[in-house]
């Protein structure tokens, strides 16, 4: 399974590194911004987590949320504030925008590991209950039939989504051609093992970048690996 990816917006540098450091150690991919026009240039739309400061700079991090849920790509991220603004009113403005918990300085870092986890499985349950599949920024709706690469939608035919969701959801294992015909075209009469070699390669220029996370292993077949 890829790492989670956590983006921490913070202008306190030393707390940045000391939550990065930690989260690290949790086993997540760690990123830092320090400021909220720095974040957004960052492509937020790949992390599956975003630790967020109120009180920073020029913007906000109210402000950076309400930018984040306002668009497609980047309204499912978890978000998380971390501020020392923690009044009632202060609160309930964070969870209104969107937010997913609000964590009130100075804070253990015991308590923002836990916060994370606890965000983070209930976001995982949330996809599994839409029926998505998603590999940082590429993303399968299964319900809807609909794919997309950093919130575009991706026009794929109905054979190369259904190789891809094969693939993507069962990262790390190797299909030979045989079973992919098998599975894909379980309905065809006669179907020749060229025609999975065409989908693949159509699919893996349609999908820019995570092409090449689609592999080809001689001899035995084809997966999806991290």
């Amino acid at each position: 399974m890829a790492k989670h990816k956590i983006l921490v917006v913070d202008d306190e540098e030393s707390l940045c590194e000391i939550l990065q450091f930690n989260l690290e150690v949790d086993g997540y991919d760690v990123d830092v911004a320090y400021s909220a026009e720095q974040a957004l240039e960052m492509h937020p739309e790949k992390y599956s987590l975003i630790l967020l400061d109120v009180m920073m700079g020029e913007m906000s991090g109210f402000r950076m949320a309400q930018l984040l849920k306002a668009k497609p790509e980047t309204a499912r991220i978890p978000i998380i504030f971390c501020t020392a603004r923690d009044t009632e009113d202060d609160t309930v403005a964070g969870l209104n925008l969107g937010a997913d918990d609000y964590i009130a300085k100075p804070f253990s870092i015991r308590e923002v590991q836990a916060r994370v986890r606890s965000v983070l499985r209930r976001t995982k349950s949330d996809e599994a209950e839409a029926e998505i599949l998603s590999f940082d920024a590429l993303r399968m709706d299964l319900r809807r039939k609909v794919c997309t690469l950093d919130g575009a939608e991706i026009a794929l035919t109905k054979k190369e989504f259904e190789i891809l969701a094969l693939l993507l959801s069962n990262r790390g294992v190797i299909f030979s051609r045989e079973e992919i015909l098998r599975r894909i075209w379980s309905d065809e009469v006669i179907v020749l093992d060229r025609t999975v070699d065409v989908n693949i390669t159509r699919l893996r220029r349609k999908i820019g970048p995570y092409g090449e996370h689609i592999v080809t292993r001689l001899g035995y077949g084809y997966g999806f690996e991290e």
